[in-house]
C-alpha cells in the first residue's frame, strides 16, 4: 500500500472528505446489519458502524480545532476519489459487498496515512495514524467475514439464523 500524496489539496477539503467517507461507511454498515440475519455478523457490522461514527467525530473535532471559524458542510463528493460500497439488490452475494467494503477500508487507510503526513504536530499526526490503523483492522475483520460468506455461498449452505446474503 502506497501512501497517498495529498499535498495539492487544502486540509479543510481533506478533513471534509474524511468525514464524508466515515458517514458513508457508517451508513453502509448500518444498512448491511439491518439486512443480515446472522446474529454474529450483524453484531460485527453494528460494531463497524459505531467505529466509523467515532472516526467521523474525531475528524469533526480536528476540523473544529484547525478551522474554528468555519462551518462543517460535507461535500456531495470528496476531493479525493475513494471507493464506495454499492448495496445493490438482495441477490448480490454478501461476499461481493464485503469485498467492496474491504477496498473502501484499504483506501481509507491510505488516505488517512496521507493526511497524517501533512501534520507537523506529532500528537495530531499520531492520532490520525492511529485512526488509519483502525481502518486496517476493519479490513482484516471484513476479510474474515468475506471468507466465511464465500464458504456458505460455494456450498449453498443455509442454516437457521445464518443468512448469507445482504
Amino acid at each position: 500500500m502506497a501512501e497517498m500524496n495529498l499535498e495539492k489539496y487544502k486540509m479543510e477539503d481533506l478533513l471534509l472528505t474524511a468525514m464524508k467517507a466515515e458517514v458513508g461507511a457508517r451508513d453502509v454498515y448500518r444498512k448491511l446489519a439491518a439486512r443480515v440475519h446472522n446474529a454474529m455478523l450483524k453484531d460485527r457490522l453494528e460494531f463497524l458502524a459505531g467505529e466509523e461514527e467515532k472516526h467521523r467525530g474525531y475528524f469533526e473535532a480536528q476540523f473544529g480545532k484547525d478551522f474554528p471559524d468555519k462551518k462543517i458542510c460535507l461535500p456531495a463528493k470528496g476531493v479525493v476519489p475513494l471507493p464506495e460500497v454499492k448495496l445493490e439488490g438482495e441477490d448480490t452475494p454478501l461476499s461481493r459487498v464485503l469485498e467492496e467494503a474491504m477496498d473502501a477500508e484499504l483506501a481509507a487507510y491510505d488516505f488517512y496515512r496521507g493526511i497524517a503526513g501533512l501534520y507537523a504536530d506529532e500528537a495530531t499526526r499520531n492520532m490520525i495514524f492511529y485512526v488509519a490503523s483502525m481502518e486496517m483492522g476493519h479490513y482484516r475483520l471484513l476479510e474474515i467475514e468475506r471468507e466465511n460468506a464465500e464458504r456458505f455461498e460455494v456450498f449453498e449452505v443455509s442454516w437457521p439464523d445464518i443468512h448469507v446474503g445482504p
